[in-house]
């Protein structure tokens, strides 16, 4: 039997590759395709919108993967169902901060389109309900399949879209993007039901006892999760109310966007870390197992991170002008150094996890509160002091001092040791060659996680 960690690994990846790879060539084509101005307003309307979808994945995820792992015959369909009804009281709160609040959001920064793509994202907002619920109910059964092709195919509809934008026009509406955006969400939405169905189990009634149960667990994930969000979007929040701003944000994304692809293997591995850590957490391996777990999944993420970053670092300018054009080249220097971030993200996206699958979702929303107070004070002063790197300066800053703090943290909860983080990182690139020598054929070795990541058997039901 393939080893559950390569195996769901691989189609993590493959998920978040198809994301990012699309997302990529996207930017690409608006970059060319839109003014300065108009990339700054589609940039600050996909902050807005990921605000609001990384925050339900944190308000569900978690709490029904976590619950509906070990969940009996009996309380399967009741915590499914019981997830559902969070879920859509969910879309309705959201809906309605949407449809108020857009004008005052479009007025604070000036830009009269900003509310026009929020008041239509709140449709999208809509049709996304099942595509996160059956995302989470295949990650709680083990199964990445359908995941990877939900995603997949939202991406593709709307690369399509843009495409075809892109060939055919020399300017876009934004309006048409954003409906463009409505109907790859309906799509990637009915791919996820296909793969999700042999595992949709519902009650009849509602079980209020598992609502308050997934509400307990969710709403510490889902404010930690929202402030996350937010904390990743705070530099370009304050760039955009400056003079100018939107102009400034276009710059600043473009720098951001190279950056984040630095997150596919961090988020690709959270997604396999929490359900495989909540099952240490609760075994014989107790926070030992979950220690190592931490240790190791870090090391795994850095041995692609450290190349990475290096290459970046070399030839940031040529990274740019694929990525946005000449009359972006600025943005290379921002580039170097947003790209460093990718030394600290690792750290506190696996602290979350390890925390979360851990029973401490409050402590983690604790840290988030801080984080994000930290960033906002920062980030203030270094962009009134050094403009637009100021934002970059002052992001890597908090992202270094938060490191220290959450080490000092998980090294006296769980022993946790920083250095071997570094130290298993050879153990990875060995792994690395060994596949490469032997074709993609995976060789038994002795590992230095001492838990068990052999497969574990899906959910019967």
């Amino acid at each position: 039997m393939k080893n559950y960690w390569v195996k769901s690994g691989i189609l993590s990846l493959l998920e978040k590759f198809s994301i990012q790879g699309f997302a990529l060539v996207i930017v690409m084509m608006l970059y060319r395709l839109l003014s300065k101005d108009q990339v700054g307003v589609w940039v600050m309307f996909l902050g807005i919108a990921s605000i609001i979808e990384v925050a339900r994945i944190g308000l569900l995820q978690n709490a029904l993967v976590k619950f509906l792992t070990s969940a009996s015959d009996e309380d399967y369909p009741k915590i499914v169902t019981a997830s559902v009804v969070i879920n859509i009281l969910f879309t309705v709160l959201t809906v309605g901060f949407l449809l108020f609040c857009s004008s005052f959001i479009a007025a604070h920064y000036n830009e009269p389109e900003l509310e026009m793509l929020l008041k239509i994202y709140a449709l999208t907002n809509i049709a996304l309900i099942p595509f996160f619920q059956f995302n989470y109910i295949q990650q709680a059964n083990l199964d990445f399949k359908g995941i990877f092709y939900a995603a997949f195919a939202r991406q593709c509809f709307f690369f399509l879209v843009v495409g075809w934008l892109f060939l055919t026009a020399e300017t876009t509406n934004l309006k048409f993007l954003a409906i463009g955006y409505i109907v790859a969400s309906v799509i990637g939405s009915i791919v996820g039901y296909i793969y999700c169905k042999p595992f949709l189990k519902f009650s009849k009634l509602i079980d209020k006892v598992w609502v308050k149960k997934l509400l307990g667990f969710g709403v510490f994930v889902f404010g930690t999760n929202l402030l996350t969000q937010i904390y990743k979007n705070t530099d370009k929040f304050i760039l955009g109310s400056l003079p100018g701003g939107m102009v400034a944000v276009a710059i600043y994304e473009a720098a951001i966007k190279i950056t984040n692809l630095t997150d596919i293997p961090t988020l690709s591995m959270a997604s396999i870390l929490f359900p495989q850590s909540s099952r240490t957490a609760d075994g014989k391996d107790g926070n030992a197992g979950v220690k190592e777990l931490y240790e190791m999944a870090v090391a795994a993420i850095m041995a692609f991170m450290i190349p990475t970053i290096i290459i970046i670092l070399l030839f940031a300018e040529i990274f740019i002008t694929i990525l946005a054009g000449a009359e972006f080249i600025e943005a290379a220097n921002i580039l170097r150094i947003t790209i460093l971030f990718g030394l600290f993200i690792p750290y506190a996206v696996q602290f979350g996890t390890v925390v979360d699958s851990i029973g401490r979702p409050i402590t983690n929303f604790c840290f988030t509160i801080f984080n994000l107070v930290l960033l906002i004070v920062i980030d203030y002063f270094f962009i009134k002091w050094y403009g637009l790197i100021g934002a970059a300066y002052g992001t890597l800053l908090t992202y270094g001092i938060t490191f220290v703090i959450m080490q000092v943290y998980l090294y006296r909860e769980l022993n946790v040791d920083v250095t071997k983080t570094i130290t298993n990182i050879p153990f990875f690139y060995k792994k690395g060659f060994e596949l490469i020598k032997n074709k993609g054929k995976m060789v038994e070795t002795t590992p230095t996680l001492q838990v068990d990541l052999t497969e574990p058997s899906s959910i019967e039901k």
